[in-house]
């Protein structure tokens, strides 16, 4: 049974990849140049989206490799030289678990980073993997120049601090862009895992994949002009890890954000994931199997040793010790260094050193249900139930009464409907990163359980309006759609979008509904 339904899933990727230019050679009439003081980069226009530009890999950092490895990302210097920006880029270095999960089971090659010829329960690292990957990608409606300053959605993927990347086939944004021809989309890589949060004693920077993060996006202010973008207009965008990301900026970098507004779905500050300061112990046992013997005193030459070991045999060696379910298990996350991560953000907020700049905060009905052991038949709703809470719900709860008191406009979505082409399995329900598909538009990429229905399509649509309405306007533009701010203290916990419940596109539902758990003001409902 597994084995057709891979099939199935396979044969519609394939047949989503043929027609959507995932894979498209580029055509020479439609090649476009832009320069930039780091380079000129060639992008493309494919045929079947015709009104838009694809600018696929764009370096914003010199190659993070031998000495560069576990430095902080250096940025490039100025070339003239001419840079094929066709292809998607391999993802930074990240290994693909033998162990079974809802994505490697239903959506191979949809939820998950392009594997080449591996299959996604390879237990090895990624084929389409490297240490150079720092790049990002630029999707621009074709007739953009450099005085359109067009609103520009600066978007940061998911994989809990462990994988993903702009090669992800459910978050490349062509059929929105051309649709929209209004916005410009970029995605990015950054370092995970080992390589962006190594937590290594010789190491001048533990937090790696957040400056990656950062010199991006400093790299998009000082460039996207020349592709059609408003460097003033830039709404830092994360999903999962990339939103819990996104808010590490916003309280990091409170005083330069240079982003004027956030988007934060389905993670924040409050969701955990960082580790403790100055714990060592998980690099020092990686080195030490690669020989890199350690002393308290001589952590820079442990680093040394390992920057001569290959990415493939450290990254396989933390995954299959994961994979193998030894402990102490390892763990590799930001790290609190009370400089760019910390350790008491009540504190910090009560200083009032979070951006205010207005923010989305979104989350899933039931985001525990694919987070948990993955099994076929389901698992105790009281476990999924306790992480939506636990990791979701009250975290963003807690992020929408921080920016309450700081009186920074707050808009609030729920994605609670479930869809026939994306739910393979009924009792997962509206499952974290449900909500990718929809803000992107690529709700029929997997076709395996049937077309997208006209209320998924039109679920998609409406979403993409309010976070395009919401790109252009921040202060404005929402409430012109009727989109309430946010007021926790309200007597009815404040007022929320709910999409695709119900058999409706859209409803207003009352915080209290889904908050009220969080304040002990009753229970929840993961399947509104």
């Amino acid at each position: 049974m597994k084995s057709s339904i891979l099939s199935l899933v396979s044969a519609s990727l394939a047949a989503f990849v043929a027609g959507h230019g995932i894979s498209v050679s580029p055509n020479a009439s439609g090649l476009l140049t832009v320069k930039t003081p780091t380079g000129k980069y060639a992008g493309f226009i494919d045929p079947v989206f015709p009104r838009t530009r694809q600018f696929r890999s764009i370096a914003f950092a010199q190659p993070p490799v031998k000495s560069l490895r576990w430095e902080a990302p250096q940025k490039l210097p100025p070339s003239d030289q001419v840079h094929n920006a066709y292809d998607l880029p391999p993802s930074c270095p990240q290994f693909i678990s033998r162990t079974p999960s809802f994505s490697s089971e239903f959506f191979p090659g949809g939820a998950m980073i392009y594997n080449g010829d591996q299959n996604h329960t390879s237990g090895l690292v990624g084929t389409d993997t490297s240490e150079d990957c720092l790049y990002l990608a630029i999707w621009t409606p074709t007739n953009a120049t450099s005085s359109s300053k067009l609103p520009v959605l600066f978007f940061m993927t998911g994989g809990g601090f462990q994988g993903g990347g702009v090669n992800l086939p459910y978050q490349l944004p062509m059929d929105w862009v051309e649709r929209s021809q209004s916005h410009i989309v970029i995605t990015i890589n950054y370092r995970v895992n080992i390589f962006g949060f190594p937590n290594a004693r010789g190491a001048s920077e533990q937090n790696l994949g957040i400056l990656d993060q950062r010199t991006a996006l400093e790299w998009v202010r000082d460039n996207i002009a020349n592709f059609g973008g408003d460097p003033a207009a830039i709404t830092q965008w994360g999903q999962s890890a990339g939103s819990m990301s996104a808010d590490i900026h916003a309280h990091a970098y409170y005083d330069d954000p240079i982003a004027r507004a956030y988007i934060l779905q389905s993670g924040t500050v409050f969701s955990g994931a960082a580790n403790p300061a100055n714990t060592f112990l998980n690099f020092s046992f990686v080195a030490q199997h690669f020989g890199c013997n350690s002393t308290s005193t001589n952590g820079t030459a442990e680093l040394a040793c390992m920057k001569a070991v290959p990415f493939q045999q450290i990254t396989n060696f933390v995954g299959q010790y994961g994979d193998s379910g030894a402990t102490p298990a390892l763990s590799f996350q930001p790290q609190v260094d009370e400089r760019i991560v910390f350790s008491d953000y009540p504190a910090r907020i009560a200083a009032g050193k979070v951006a205010r700049l207005p923010t989305i905060l979104s989350t899933t009905a039931n985001e525990g249900s694919t987070l948990v052991p993955y099994t076929p038949t389901g698992i105790s709703q009281d476990i999924i139930l306790q992480v939506t809470l636990s990791g979701f719900v009250c975290p963003t709860f807690n992020s929408t009464v921080e920016r309450n008191h700081l009186d920074i406009p707050i808009y609030r979505y729920q994605q609670g409907g479930q869809y026939p082409n994306l739910n393979p399995l009924n009792w997962t329900g509206a499952y974290h990163g449900s909500d990718i598909p929809l803000n992107f538009g690529t709700v029929n990429l997997v076709t395996t359980w049937g077309n997208a229905t006209q209320l998924t399509i039109d679920t998609s649509r409406a979403m993409q309006q309010h976070i395009l309405a919401f790109a252009k306007d921040p202060l404005n533009g929402p409430e012109e759609l009727g989109w309430k701010r946010f007021n926790s203290s309200a007597p009815n916990g404040g007022e929320l979008i709910r999409f695709g419940a119900d058999g409706k596109v859209a409803q207003y539902v009352d915080g209290i509904e889904i908050d009220g758990v969080c304040q002990g003001l009753g229970g929840y409902n993961a399947f509104p």
